[in-house]
């Protein structure tokens, strides 16, 4: 990788670690969309995961009294029975394919109506959410605002729903570095040396902490106004791109 493309690569996950450290989503959608323009879908799905599990797990670290452990652990029953379909098929998606998905996940909050959408806190939502998020982080790269839709509306609190929806993260990102992991190619393992994990890490940590001062000025109103016009900005965007590689092949 070229000193040029590191520079670009650092600024990167340093800016997208500190969106998502603030709003608890967005910054991975950027993230995914910029690595996809240096990197094969392996290697950037796997790079990816190693970035965002430091930011997520950062940021868990970081509002560790706030997590909700209990739909963290029933959100890990619906990853596994994701993880064992995906195993089951072993999908690799093109890179058109996977920025269709980018731009899509944030419009299903407006296509699913809210009342279908079964909270985390509820009756079988946590394992839903987990089960939905790890299919859509293995075909897309990213989950958050899905993981949003989940959690957004519950009572829990901006602290709370931040910390809880960075845990549920770590294991899936981790879910996805395995996943994606054993099909990388020995030509394109080289991209992981030890400078750019090291930037990737560096950088994510650094983000992340810088945004904890601007979530605790934040109101909960806002936080969710400002989320919900991020997400959708990114996500025409994406969904542009997606399709007009499919109509330019």
């Amino acid at each position: 990788m070229s000193t040029a493309v590191l520079a670009f690569f650092g600024v990167l996950v340093l800016s997208t670690s500190f969106i998502a450290g603030v709003f608890g989503m967005a910054g991975g959608m950027i993230l995914m969309g910029g690595l996809l323009l240096i990197l094969p879908v392996t290697s950037a799905m796997v790079l990816h995961g190693i970035t965002q599990l430091t930011s997520n797990g950062w940021r868990a670290v970081l509002w560790y009294k706030y997590i909700v452990w209990r739909l963290v652990l029933r959100y890990c029953l619906g990853l596994l029975a994701a993880c064992v379909l995906f195993l089951m098929i072993s999908f690799v998606p093109d890179q058109r394919l996977v920025f269709i998905f980018l731009g899509l996940i944030p419009f299903i909050p407006a296509i699913v109506p809210d009342k279908h959408v079964p909270r985390a806190t509820s009756a079988g939502g946590a394992e839903s959410c987990g089960f939905i998020c790890t299919s859509m982080q293995l075909v897309s790269g990213v989950s958050g605002p899905t993981l949003d839709l989940f959690f957004v509306n519950t009572d829990i609190g901006r602290r709370a729903i931040v910390a809880t929806k960075a845990s549920c993260q770590v294991v899936t990102h981790l879910a996805k570095i395995v996943y994606f992991g054993a099909l990388i190619s020995a030509a394109d393992s080289e991209v992981f040396s030890a400078m750019i994990i090291a930037v990737a890490l560096g950088c994510a940590v650094l983000g992340t902490s810088l945004a904890r001062p601007v979530l605790e000025r934040l109101t909960d109103q806002g936080f969710r106004k400002y989320t919900r016009y991020i997400i959708m900005g990114i996500g025409t965007v994406y969904l542009l791109k997606g399709i007009s590689g499919y109509l330019g092949a």
